[in-house]
């Protein structure tokens, strides 16, 4: 797997991953169901509006941050995102997905609207982060002498 490929792989199992955290704990110290979430992005798929489910929510978590993921490296590839930019796409998407599946889907919809925009916040961050690489900067060279330079 090339080098680039694998850093937005990373970059997007680590971010969707932990982009969950805020809503996440928001339920946990609410007292409300941990898995609404989940369940209500399996209403994202063809078929299951009105049947959201947590295997289904899975299964559309990871398509639509494997969308976002590579919505972000293909900008990485040309500006450097770092975790602020990325938090500011991760508005962008937030605006995007919850405007639009809020509007069309009831089980996103009857979210609570906060934590859902802070996990948002949360996968842009940290996709930003992981994403980032100084253009023109091979990682793996460690010698500090210049090549045909010899050390004395």
């Amino acid at each position: 797997m090339k080098e680039p490929l694998r850093r937005a792989a990373r970059a997007g199992a680590v971010a969707a991953i932990v982009s969950g955290v805020p809503s996440t704990a928001h339920a946990l110290l609410e007292g409300h169901d941990v898995l609404a979430a989940t369940r209500a992005a399996g209403s994202l798929l063809p078929g299951r509006r009105d049947r959201p489910g947590i295997v289904a929510g899975l299964v559309a978590h990871v398509l639509v941050s494997t969308f976002w993921t590579g919505v972000l490296a293909a900008i990485a590839r040309r500006h450097r995102l770092r975790p602020l930019r990325g938090a500011a796409a991760g508005l962008a998407i937030a605006a995007l997905d919850l405007c639009v599946a809020g509007r069309t889907y009831p089980a996103v919809r009857a979210l609570p609207h906060a934590p859902q925009v802070l996990d948002h916040l949360v996968f842009g961050a940290v996709a930003g982060a992981l994403l980032d690489r100084p253009q023109g900067t091979d990682q793996r060279t460690t010698s500090t002498t210049s090549p045909g330079c010899s050390e004395l």
